[in-house]
């Protein structure tokens, strides 16, 4: 008999976006499938995200809490570390706090869940002006992810298009055909609770650039395969910068990541071991 997730936490991770993560909930507020919690693993965000958090805590009856550390630059890792100790699930899903979510998008992660897998999709990214356009209602009445809603609304033309209007038969035999290998994108991931903190979680000497890949690369070495669900589980990427990569975290990323290939590395010791509870919790 095929293992289905009892329980799902959705670990989002965000850092000083509160309208673009504003919107996300709203996208998980509307999913089909309602057997899930979700995290906010914050990486130092001033007090306007307690504020996102705390009116989707009197909106919602999703099970929402708020993992915080203090501003000290880039430590994503560090704080989905924290994310993943106090993880309800048994299957883990993680996104970010600028991705909107289709309403199947939990669902579609649930029904693709297998042993010694993990799931790798993708996003679809939108230009400012639309991700500034795009509201609350438009999320949950779906017209978000309809390819004439937003090419009426300013999305330019481009050759992924087909991410947002694959039907399910479609994305099944595109996600077959794909001829990338899957990886583990921390925008659109998921895997058993399990094999994750048997790895180690995220190495948290690891800064912007890669850091998700390298926990994927540690699953495969460990026998856990990647699985495409690239065009199944439609996530919408609002806009911003990315002024936190510089070249220098780039290099010991890479130095990271190309001893983990070398060695076969299967577990970090600069993961779930060396990571704290969080210091701001809201539930």
């Amino acid at each position: 008999m095929k293992r289905t997730p009892d329980f799902i936490s959705v670990i989002l991770s965000t850092f000083n976006q509160p309208e673009w993560l504003s919107k996300v909930l709203s996208g998980y507020a509307c999913q089909s499938h309602d057997r899930f919690e979700i995290i906010v693993a914050d990486d130092g965000s001033s007090v306007e995200t307690d504020h996102v958090v705390d009116r989707f805590v009197d909106q919602s009856n999703i099970e929402i809490r708020h993992v915080w550390h203090p501003d000290d630059g880039f430590r994503k890792t560090t704080i989905l570390n924290q994310a993943i100790k106090v993880a309800s699930g048994d299957y883990l899903l993680f996104s970010d706090g600028d991705c909107i979510p289709r309403s199947d998008f939990v669902a579609k992660h649930h029904r693709h869940a297998e042993p010694k897998t993990f799931l790798s999709g993708g996003y679809y990214k939108l230009p400012m002006g639309l991700s500034k356009r795009i509201s609350e209602d438009d999320i949950c009445s779906g017209e978000a992810f309809d390819l004439s809603w937003l090419r009426r609304s300013g999305l330019p033309f481009s050759h992924r298009w087909m991410r947002i209007a694959a039907g399910r038969r479609t994305a099944g035999v595109l996600n077959a055909l794909t001829t990338t290998r899957p990886t583990w994108n921390g925008n659109n991931s998921s895997g058993w609770r399990d094999d994750l903190v048997a790895a180690g979680g995220f190495d948290q000497r690891m800064r912007y650039g890669g850091e998700d890949r390298e926990l994927g690369e540690r699953l495969e070495n460990a026998g856990i395969r990647g699985k495409h669900v690239r065009f199944d589980t439609l996530l919408l990427h609002l806009d911003h910068g990315r002024g936190y990569a510089n070249p220098e975290d780039l290099a010991t990323n890479q130095a990271i990541r190309s001893e983990t290939s070398r060695s076969g590395r299967i577990r970090t010791e600069f993961g779930l071991s060396e990571s704290g509870s969080g210091e701001r919790m809201a539930a």
